[in-house]
């Protein structure tokens, strides 16, 4: 048997299974061995190179201890591969070695040479420098659109090196373990939808399963609005817009499908298309986004990134009970924050008078300050557009998808510089008819204070006729 970072846990725990107290014994992380949980969710794909990433001990010492105990044990020899890469380069160096090939794919070059080019020079890459990689390119100017283009180029050509870095098993309730639950279940509707033979004979099946696919948006939701900020607080921002833009490709795809679907038009290639988009989006969480973020969040960051998450809501799955912080408590009483009465221009009242007051408002509001940092929004029990906690303290133009972000600019340019004083927008959504209103905010001498967003289920407004006077309720 070799031992490698491909090397399945689950494969040598059937073989040798005293490996799972040694395994416990040599590192206290390796005691989620005993929870069935992860054993049965994600432990039937753990590799070695997945447990290292959450463990004290590397590959390099993991690997020759397993191969000595069992040893020691059975006799048995087992061979440990090489997968030392190459040291001659800094973790630096690497990085712009990782630009220079991606810039040559944008220029058109072979894809097959560079991924040759890639296993001569580096044979390993960790997630965290695929995400500086991108975040570097488009500090120096390269469109993100640009980038997103080539995405799944860039992927195949790290694919090996991310193969041997994949996401490990996290406690139940952490935030990463209920993407991975929900990427599961994802993955067996995305397989059930692949099987389907007749797409007219099973178009009501078909009809469903595309249903339910489409409740993903959620896990997406989650992750502009809870994760991204936290990773853009960190000065990480570069690969979560890239990320957010396949979001609204993966949208787009899916509102064609339904519709063709309900029409009873949709072809098979069209099928395949969204299946792919998705499973290659799953492959980019597992094997990028979720590594490069277990090593640069810290517990306090992962707290405010669960913080907001019920407001948002779960795709098929709600989060097991495990993973909690013992400062959350704390913080979250800290973020509430406590104040007593105010005095207003026309009156006085309480901040529970102020969230009550606002909450119930028949509308929507949302408040960006000067800086363009999102400062409030109402949390009403039906809101028209998600919002969570993790919005507050965010750039707005890092709240919207890349491709409105040059509107969302120019309206702000446009208040600050005392030109406009509202823009109107309206949209047709789930049936019903949607106003939103952006307001600029100006203090008494005009002084540019902020935006107001104001969005407003009008539908029924709209079909009023006639009169209805206090006296006829």
């Amino acid at each position: 048997m070799e031992l490698s970072s491909k090397t399945k846990v689950t494969e040598l725990l059937s073989t040798y299974p005293f490996l799972r107290e040694f395994l416990i014994n040599l590192d206290p992380q390796f005691k989620a061995l005993d929870n069935p949980v992860m054993m049965k969710t994600l432990g039937r794909v753990a590799t070695l190179g997945r447990v290292t990433m959450v463990t004290g001990v590397s590959l390099e010492t993991l690997m020759p201890a397993i191969a000595d105990e069992v040893r020691k044990r059975t006799n048995d020899v087992l061979v440990v591969e090489d997968e030392s890469g190459d040291s001659n380069y800094s973790a630096e160096e690497r990085i712009e070695i990782l630009k220079q090939i991606i810039k040559d794919l944008h220029k058109g070059a072979d894809r097959k040479a560079l991924t040759e080019r890639f296993q001569k020079l580096i044979k390993d890459v960790a997630p965290t420098e695929i995400a500086q990689m991108e975040q570097k390119l488009m500090a120096e100017g390269m469109p993100e659109e640009e980038i997103k283009k080539l995405c799944d180029v860039h992927v195949e050509v790290f694919r090996s090196a991310l193969d041997r870095k994949v996401m490990p098993g996290m406690p139940a309730g952490h935030p990463v373990h209920t993407y991975m639950l929900e990427n599961r279940h994802a993955e067996g509707i995305l397989t059930r939808i692949e099987h389907i033979e007749d797409l007219r004979t099973d178009k009501e099946k078909l009809a469903e399963l595309v249903n339910s696919i489409s409740e993903i948006d959620r896990h997406f939701l989650r992750k502009e609005n809870q994760l991204f900020p936290v990773l853009e607080a960190k000065g990480i921002s570069g690969p979560s817009k890239v990320m957010w833009a396949l979001h609204d490709d993966i949208r787009a795809m899916l509102k064609v499908v339904r519709a063709k679907v309900k029409a009873d038009a949709v072809k098979p290639l069209e099928l395949k298309t969204l299946t792919t988009m998705l499973r290659d989006m799953i492959y980019k969480e597992e094997h990028i986004l979720f590594p490069m973020t277990l090593d640069t969040l810290s517990d306090d960051d992962w707290l405010k990134v669960m913080a907001g998450e019920g407001e948002i809501g779960y795709s098929w799955v709600r989060p097991e009970k495990g993973w909690q912080p013992t400062s959350a408590a704390t913080q979250i009483e800290m973020m509430a924050g406590r104040i007593g009465s105010m005095n207003l221009d026309t009156g006085q009242l309480t901040q529970e008078q102020v969230n009550l007051l606002l909450t119930h408002l028949p509308v929507d509001i949302s408040y960006v300050g000067e800086n363009d940092e999102v400062l409030y929004y109402s949390n009403t029990e039906e809101r028209i557009f998600p919002r969570s906690a993790g919005i507050i303290g965010r750039k707005v133009q890092n709240c919207h998808p890349p491709r409105s972000v040059d509107v969302v600019e120019k309206i702000l340019d446009e208040f600050r510089a005392g030109n406009k004083n509202s823009a109107d927008f309206w949209i047709q959504m789930r049936g019903r008819f949607i106003l939103i209103r952006y307001f600029a905010v100006r203090d008494r001498d005009g002084t540019y204070k902020g935006c107001l967003e104001v969005s407003q289920d009008v539908t029924d407004i709209r079909g009023l006729q006639g009169e209805k006077r206090l006296l006829d309720w």
